[in-house]
């Protein structure tokens, strides 16, 4: 697979220098320059938003860094999670006096070392922890809380944010974070697999006339594989999977976000998002705010994922606020 690169481990370094470069709003620092902080930050007496996790997704992570959103976000290789330094280094970055959120998806790398970068500053820095478990396909519901985190992250993103903006405390962004978290729910399908720059194989096998309901944002294996369908029969599995799971309070209102997860183009998304929303409006639910484009990706993989946040007021207002960043805008 082609791609535009000067060497596989210049990679990641050379992408946020760039990144950077275009985005005067964001500032790279911390080990290794893995940090990415905003130019807004710290501000004394504002609690802070951290996140992060392996590169190959943007505009996940460093594309929701900006003022009612996250403040800095730790980053690690291409679907390889930050190190502990660059964690402990983007919670130091961001610390305003009044704690730290850590906000992260449900990845063994990034907990680990989130985890422990908490424990290093405990001393000096109050934080607390809220982790994205939207994706339904990956454990059930019993097992909820070994679901993954994926592109649903970025409403607790937007939730936590406008809450810490609003001059809220630690436990209170946490505790609406949380919420985000607790009534969204996701699934994705893929078409084509992505590849690794440098990697020799696409990260997974995919026959050209396949999909495969419920894979991961890495390749995670999914629910099942079969031919490819009709976009608005996939549309219907994957709305009646994600309405049909338990643990989320359902109201009359929700936002909902059609993601691509790299090579799918807006033209598609769009055909999906048309189908969503007249099985939405059948279920009485009217969706406020919906977003449809590359939010949450996989490198060049072929697919998309439909995520559902079930609002309750408070979740609509925060989701309303005003938010600025390089990917999205409110």
């Amino acid at each position: 697979m082609k791609k535009l690169m000067n060497a596989p481990d210049a990679f990641v370094d050379e992408m946020l220098e760039g990144l950077t470069a275009a985005h005067p709003s964001l500032v790279r620092e911390g080990p290794g320059g893995r940090v990415i902080r905003g130019s807004h930050a710290p501000r004394r007496g504002k609690v802070a938003i951290v996140s992060g996790g392996g590169s190959g997704h943007l505009p996940l992570f460093t594309g929701y860094v900006g003022t009612g959103l996250i403040d800095a976000c730790a980053i690690g290789d291409v679907f390889a999670g930050p190190s502990v330094d660059s964690c402990s280094a983007a919670i130091r970055a961001v610390d305003g006096g009044r704690g730290v959120l850590r906000l992260y998806g449900n990845y063994g790398g990034d907990r680990m070392n989130f985890d422990l970068a908490g424990e290093l500053l405990e001393d000096e820095i109050e934080t607390a922890t809220v982790v994205g478990t939207d994706d339904i396909a990956s454990a059930g519901v019993a097992e909820r809380q070994k679901r993954r985190g994926v592109a649903g992250l970025i409403f607790a993103y937007k939730v936590a944010g406008a809450k810490a903006e609003a001059g809220a405390e630690l436990s209170e962004v946490a505790r609406a974070a949380q919420r985000a978290v607790s009534q969204c729910r996701t699934i994705g399908v893929a078409l084509a697999s992505c590849q690794i720059p440098g990697s020799s194989r696409p990260t997974f096998e995919i026959g050209d006339d396949e999909i495969e309901m419920g894979m991961g944002i890495h390749g995670e294996p999914g629910i099942w594989r079969d031919k490819l369908r009709a976009a608005d029969e996939i549309a219907d599995e994957m709305v009646s999977r994600l309405m049909g799971d338990e643990g989320v309070e359902k109201t009359g209102r929700a936002s909902v976000l059609i993601n691509s997860l790299g090579a799918t183009p807006l033209e598609e998304l769009f055909i999906v998002f048309r189908r969503v929303k007249q099985q939405l409006t059948n279920a009485d639910i009217d969706i406020v705010r919906p977003l449809v484009g590359h939010y949450a990706t996989s490198m060049e993989m072929a697919g998309m994922s439909i995520s559902i946040l079930h609002l309750d007021a408070e979740l609509d207002a925060l989701l309303a606020a005003p938010c600025e960043a390089p990917f999205w805008r409110a």
